[in-house]
């Protein structure tokens, strides 16, 4: 089946956003949002590069050969220089996403240092609920929330019973702020959706949001009802007040009906028109926005001169340049039939936005192949010289053995935990508005 965009009423989810009903103009307020719209394709593909060099780093590495880490992503507190507070949990290697609490580590001197692994059980950790289960938060992205002046991390909530992830269970968006001086997290809490049927299991994992100068959240998430066996997504508009998020509006809903449907979307901002990306089974798809709310029907990502690009289940999210777009992305077809879903090495490439489509004299190795996933990884803009892309070796393999952590070893994985940071030549100036 065809990907389709399903359109929604405008009465059919609360849409008062207290801004008056002349900025429902696209126009208006892609303006207000991410700056001026612009007026023909051409004048979106500037020719304007900005250069920048790489500068990949271990922050972590060795693991105890019974979890490793994974998942770490990193929010940027602003300074002189910024606190990055970075997340990150175990998974335990003879499980399939058996995740253990959120941990914490943080650099005060631009990375120079850092300090942790420190475990947040307390708030970030598992709970139980009737009937033996055990629910817990994961796939998180903190991101400071400049309004409010407060860390907001996001992510969703997954459910176990015996060590095993539970097949048809609730799922909800999960979230915590932190508190900078005390270095601790609020216990995580969840996201009201209203319709407990329709998004019965709905979440916000590994999510990458926008957050609007009003103090709005442009957050995407992926949902199915309980009956259903392929997921959609959306794009929520959330309040949040510096403690408690909530639902305000929604966009259209997204579906590609084959495998699984879609999943973890990541959204950004770029010259005033939004563009979404997406997880398939089969290839990764993007989308298109003037609002960042109603989105054009899904296409696979390609290459510039029309073939596949290659990516497949698993993630791909934006870095965002004032003057440029990228995407960071693992693909097949480079030298590495023995990783896992081919999710290394990672890559970064720009992104031609009139298409969109990847531009492939463009494409650089981001973080290297060896052995182990890259795919589960997260983007921090730190401050207008550096955007920093964060991701951990995955120790796990392919079948008929996948948690034979000695073939990742092989090629050289110790579950390092890397920052690959990108130094821009020409400052990212809105580099907090993406």
């Amino acid at each position: 089946m065809k990907p389709i965009a399903i359109g929604r009423r405008p009465d059919a989810v609360p849409f008062e956003w207290g801004w008056g009903s002349a900025l429902w103009g696209a126009r208006v307020l892609g303006i207000l949002l991410c700056g001026p719209i612009v007026s023909g394709a051409s004048d979106a593909f500037s020719e304007i590069v900005p250069e920048f060099d790489i500068r990949l780093e271990t922050i972590s590495s060795g693991f105890d050969k019974k979890t490793c880490w994974v998942h770490p992503r990193a929010g940027a507190i602003p300074g002189d220089p910024p606190s990055v507070v970075l997340t990150m949990q175990r998974l335990l290697l003879t499980g399939s996403d058996v995740f253990g609490p959120l941990c914490e580590m943080r650099t005060d001197d631009l990375g120079a240092t850092w300090s942790g692994p420190i475990e947040h059980g307390a708030t970030l950790g598992h709970r139980e609920e009737p009937g033996g289960i055990v629910v817990g938060a994961c796939d998180f992205w903190p991101k400071w929330h400049a309004k409010s002046g407060r860390l907001l991390g996001i992510g969703h909530t997954v459910r176990y019973s015996g060590n095993r992830v539970i097949p048809v269970r609730p799922r909800e968006t999960c979230y915590s702020v932190y508190d900078p001086r005390a270095r601790s997290w609020t216990a995580w809490d969840t996201l009201e959706m209203g319709d407990a049927k329709r998004f019965y299991n709905a979440g916000a994992g590994c999510a990458q949001r926008v957050d609007l100068p009003d103090g709005g959240i442009l957050l995407p998430i992926y949902f199915k009802s309980e009956s259903e066996k392929m997921a959609k997504v959306t794009v929520l508009r959330c309040g949040f007040d510096g403690g408690r998020l909530t639902m305000v509006g929604q966009g259209n809903v997204l579906a590609v009906d084959t495998d699984r449907g879609l999943g973890e979307p990541s959204l950004t901002c770029f010259r005033g028109r939004y563009y979404l990306t997406l997880r398939h089974d089969k290839a990764g798809y993007v989308s298109t926005s003037a609002d960042g709310l109603n989105f054009t029907a899904p296409t696979a990502w390609t290459w510039d001169d029309g073939s596949e690009l290659g990516n497949y289940n698993t993630q791909q999210h934006w870095v965002t340049h004032d003057d440029a777009l990228f995407l960071v992305y693992t693909r097949r077809g480079a030298d590495n039939d023995h990783v896992f879903r081919h999710r290394a090495p990672l890559f970064i490439a720009r992104v031609n936005p009139d298409g969109p489509c990847v531009l492939r004299g463009t494409e650089r190795v981001l973080v290297p192949e060896r052995g182990a996933r890259l795919g589960n990884f997260g983007v921090t803009e730190v401050n207008e010289n550096e955007t920093w892309v964060t991701v951990a070796e995955w120790m796990q393999t392919n079948p008929p053995n996948p948690y034979d952590f000695t073939a990742c070893m092989k090629h050289g994985s110790d579950n390092a935990v890397f920052v690959a940071r990108i130094r821009w030549k020409t400052p990212n100036k809105s580099w907090n508005r993406h």
